[in-house]
């Protein structure tokens, strides 16, 4: 039996969409259906954009305490029902179940933690010279969200959106609603007034064309796809509303010759096929010094060895299928592409691995021998490949991680003073050094095509709202 998410949340109450159109989502790990959602269409925004709009003037008004103590019932709501969203997690998009309680439903509920302690100590006056300097929330915000991290991405936009007074229209994922519709269930139950959450389900053409363009939407924030941001851009352009997003991806894993290379590689391999590679920021470009390369495949396929393929549901699985078949089928193409260029597979290759001949699976494959032009190394993979190149000297080496239309993600393991100074180099929005662990305090976001804007910390905090000058005011 499947699960029913063919309503709608607007305006406080569930209801059927416009049009009575569903789809299957399809569970990678058996290509069966899991569940079934309502596709929207511009009438469905149109209402919840009209909801938001008339909700705004008064929760815009609430006071901190009141907020705080919404995005403590989620919290709490997120956390009473974690198990079930890790479940749904798992059958949506394929993450093994383990992964999914600790790393997909803990960020959600990081996010909202964070964004109440932002909150609490966040300055929403300030006076300079004779004039008060005000942040007000920036109004009706609309979201659009993907499928490989689909709790993270939903929650990273809509809790600091809440906690800064703002009203929201969302548009999960249509791959990866269940998790979305559990956590608007939470919301719901968490007291928030009518019109402030609005759930609008749909696929990007319709429903994300129709957030994008809405004159009546102050700011939209898009997660997914360089192609895809480039239309949710030129769609928010003609009502100049504020737009922020967070796109591709090729993050470079620069090892330098003073790191430990045992520790540097093998972590370099599980962070690229983590959430089976299905991450923007994912080091899928690892550098190492030419003289070394011999000794960085050894500890590579070592690592690789212990990346478990199997079904998710199995606490011992270390990654699970891709999303779909259409995932599926582009990362076989691109493994297949990188063959014809000349790199040499060192670790798995094309086809689904051995015993696992129904469902999504790919084998996590480890390229060596090739060089930053090849194809492999310049387009987002979206899946467990990695791919190892060679650099002569340090310069070589920051100049082939910058080489790229993507400015995402940094990764340098080193002795720490000389790994800093690396880090300072790399044209990226966020740089991890020796393995560091994302941090919720700081802002993640990218340079050149990776997108605009941040999200996290105060500055991701700080895009919600608009900043405004009373002149005269201590005068």
């Amino acid at each position: 039996m499947t699960i029913d998410c063919s309503n709608f949340y607007i305006n406080g109450k569930w209801f059927k969409p416009a049009q009575r159109k569903t789809i299957d989502v399809i569970n990678p790990a058996t290509e069966e259906p899991y569940a079934t959602v309502s596709m929207g269409n511009g009438s469905d925004v149109d209402a919840a954009v009209l909801a938001a709009r008339e909700a705004f003037p008064a929760w815009s008004q609430t006071t901190v305490v009141q907020r705080i103590d919404i995005l403590d019932k989620i919290i709490a709501g997120i956390k009473a029902r974690a198990e079930e969203l890790a479940s749904a997690i798992s059958s949506e998009m394929g993450a093994p179940i383990t992964f999914a309680r600790s790393a997909q439903v803990g960020t959600g509920i990081a996010h909202f933690t964070t964004a109440r302690e932002l909150l609490r100590g966040f300055e929403f006056e300030q006076d300079r010279g004779k004039s008060r300097i005000v942040k007000e929330p920036i109004g009706v915000c609309g979201f659009i969200t993907p499928w490989n991290w689909p709790l993270n991405q939903v929650a990273c936009k809509i809790a600091p959106a809440l906690a800064a007074g703002c009203t929201i229209v969302i548009k999960p994922s249509e791959m990866s609603p269940v998790s979305a519709y559990i956590l608007s269930e939470i919301i719901a139950d968490a007291g928030v007034p009518a019109g402030v959450y609005n759930l609008v389900n749909g696929d990007g053409p319709s429903v994300g064309a129709a957030i994008s363009a809405h004159p009546g939407i102050d700011l939209v924030s898009f997660t997914g796809s360089t192609r895809a941001g480039r239309e949710v851009a030129k769609a928010a352009a003609d009502s100049i509303k504020k737009v922020t997003q967070e796109l591709g991806g090729k993050s470079a894993n620069i090892i330098l010759d003073d790191a430990d290379f045992a520790r540097a590689v093998t972590g370099g391999v599980i962070s690229c096929f983590s959430n089976s590679g299905q991450s923007c920021n994912a080091p899928t470009r690892m550098l190492v010094p030419e003289s070394r390369i011999e000794e960085v495949i050894e500890i590579a396929k070592a690592a690789a060895a212990k990346a478990i393929v199997g079904d998710p549901s199995d606490e011992s699985s270390r990654l699970g299928p891709v999303v779909s078949k259409a995932q599926y089928e582009r990362i076989q193409s691109l493994i297949e592409k990188g063959i014809e260029e000349g790199a040499s597979v060192i670790v798995g290759g094309p086809g689904k691995p051995e015993g696992l001949s129904k469902g999504y699976y790919v084998r996590p494959t480890i390229f060596a021998h090739a060089n930053n032009q090849m194809t492999i190394a310049r387009e987002e993979i979206f899946g467990p490949v990695l791919t190892i190149l060679t650099y002569k000297d340090e310069n070589d080496a920051v100049m082939q991680a910058n080489d790229t239309d993507y400015g995402l993600s940094g990764y340098v393991s080193g002795e720490p003073e000389h790994a800093r100074q690396v880090a300072r180099r790399l044209r990226t929005g966020m740089v991890h050094i020796n393995g560091a662990a994302p941090d919720f305090s700081a802002p993640f976001g990218g340079y050149k095509q990776s997108g605009n804007g941040r999200e996290w910390g105060i500055e991701g905090f700080e895009e919600f709202f608009e900043t405004k000058a009373i002149i005269g005011y201590g005068a």
